[in-house]
């Protein structure tokens, strides 16, 4: 099992199919293959659902933070069973246990890690947190499928 460090935007969205605005890991820091992973999304208030979420007070949506844990997620299956993006897709299939613990705003770096709980066949469960300076803003349990891109 490799450690591999440091993934550009490029080589996300190289592993990735999502694009602006839904993709929503900007760096990855560590992969330990079949064990882990840590990444970053820089939150600007750009981001195009600061409009709505909420004007005057900027908070991003908890359901967002979610996704970014479980692209980070996607990142590290595809880099653990090193598939090609346009082959399959990493499909949510489940959240428990989420929590939202503090509010994520322009200006922070949300730090995503993701570890596996358990892994069967092309399905996989994993414990991700979300933090911003070292400070939990969101935890869950989600479990996800790879599956084949022309399958429904």
């Amino acid at each position: 099992m490799s450690n591999e460090s440091v993934h550009d935007i490029q080589q996300i969205m190289a592993m990735l199919p999502h694009r602006y605005p839904f993709l929503l890991v900007d760096r990855v820091l560590e992969i330990e293959s079949g064990v882990r992973i840590k990444a970053y999304k820089n939150i600007t208030f750009n981001e195009p659902f600061f409009q709505g979420h909420f004007p005057g007070r900027p908070i991003m949506p908890g359901v967002l933070i979610m996704e970014a844990l479980a692209q980070a997620g996607g990142l590290f299956v595809i880099k653990t069973l090193d598939l090609a993006k346009d082959d399959k897709l990493f499909l949510f299939t489940g959240i428990e246990s989420a929590k939202f613990r503090r509010p994520v705003v322009p200006g922070d770096q949300l730090v995503l890690e993701a570890q596996v709980v358990r892994h069967k066949l092309n399905i996989w469960k994993m414990q991700g947190r979300a933090s911003v300076d070292g400070e939990t803003a969101a935890e869950g349990v989600f479990s996800a499928a790879i599956v084949d891109k022309g399958d429904k």
